[in-house]
């Protein structure tokens, strides 16, 4: 399905637990980074890589924005896909992170269906929602500048506060939102890309 909506990837955080670089991991011989631009082409025309340094991807072939330095977390990376829509002239951002390579593929016309007159429609499986994997009308970034200011953080919470419809997927045979953090979970990535 393809609506009037751009797509960012969001590949800003350190991975940390998995010794860094995570985006240019490989599965199944593919980089996270580039599984994700796949998919993410099958859905929009217009794709980016929001990332908190430009270092953090190499020869990525899609523009790349940076995260708003002053905010920590996946909330850096969501302003910076809302205003990359925003001056797209785009109504709608579709985010999702680099270190998900199962996304389902019915992702956007489930989200897109489902946000009615809210501002946004997040993602959920197994009663956990995944706030990384979520529609967005760009103009939520009018409400960022006083959400910001009570010094909060939270993806959830801004959802909260701008109002969100959730989208529940099963888990079962594999929960599509199973996101690589460990090198145990790459394990199990590989695994499942083999099937």
């Amino acid at each position: 399905m393809r609506v009037d909506v751009a797509v960012v990837i969001l590949a800003g955080g350190e991975g940390r637990r998995i010794g860094g670089g995570k985006p240019l991991r490989r599965l199944a011989g593919e980089r996270l980074v580039d599984r994700a631009l796949r998919t993410a082409r099958s859905w929009s025309d217009l794709v980016a890589v929001a990332v908190r340094d430009p270092a953090q991807v190499e020869w990525v072939n899609a523009p790349v924005i940076t995260d708003e330095r002053d905010i920590g977390g996946p909330l850096a990376g969501l302003v910076a896909a809302l205003r990359f829509a925003g001056r797209s002239e785009r109504q709608l951002v579709l985010t999702i992170p680099a270190d998900t390579p199962f996304l389902p593929s019915n992702l956007l016309a489930r989200l897109h269906a489902e946000i009615g007159d809210r501002s946004c429609a997040l993602a959920s499986s197994g009663g956990q929602i995944h706030p990384v994997c979520g529609l967005w009308r760009t103009n939520a970034v009018q409400r960022l500048p006083a959400y910001l200011a009570g010094g909060r953080r939270s993806l959830k919470a801004f959802a909260a506060l701008v109002g969100f419809s959730e989208v529940e997927w099963p888990c079962e045979p594999v929960d599509p939102f199973f996101n690589i953090n460990t090198t145990d979970e790459m394990i199990e990535a590989e695994r499942r890309a083999g099937d």
